[in-house]
């Protein structure tokens, strides 16, 4: 099995969640690693701006004198996008419902940035 096909079941699995609806793996400078994102949602897009939004948040936290975010969780009426590291390389998104049982999603989602960071190395 390749790097990118193990990269691909660790997302289809997260999508196997119930109110997860698409998922993306991304280097932390916001390029494309792999996704589940349907082909009417511009992917790159949303990993570019997903890595802005993790950058962001960490230098907030940091000059704050709170450590670096263990994740980032944007929420609106449609639903939420949570970012979490996936090692030093990578970045770990996810976009769900508004419904989504949010502690479900995070445990499963903290599982599968460990393994991403194993294969990424």
């Amino acid at each position: 099995m390749t790097t990118i096909e193990m990269l691909e079941k660790i997302l289809k699995d997260l999508n196997n969640i119930g109110g997860v609806e698409a998922s993306a793996i991304a280097s932390r400078d916001g390029l494309l690693i792999c996704s589940t994102i349907s082909k009417k949602q511009p992917a790159e897009t949303f990993v570019a701006m997903s890595a802005t939004m993790v950058g962001a948040a960490e230098t907030a936290t940091t000059e704050l004198g709170k450590g670096i975010p263990e994740r980032i969780i944007v929420e609106s009426k449609s639903g939420r996008i949570i970012a979490t590291g996936a090692g030093p390389k990578a970045l770990l998104l996810v976009m769900t419902k508004p419904d989504a049982g949010l502690g479900l999603v995070l445990i499963e989602m903290t599982k599968a940035s460990e393994k991403i960071k194993n294969i990424l190395g």
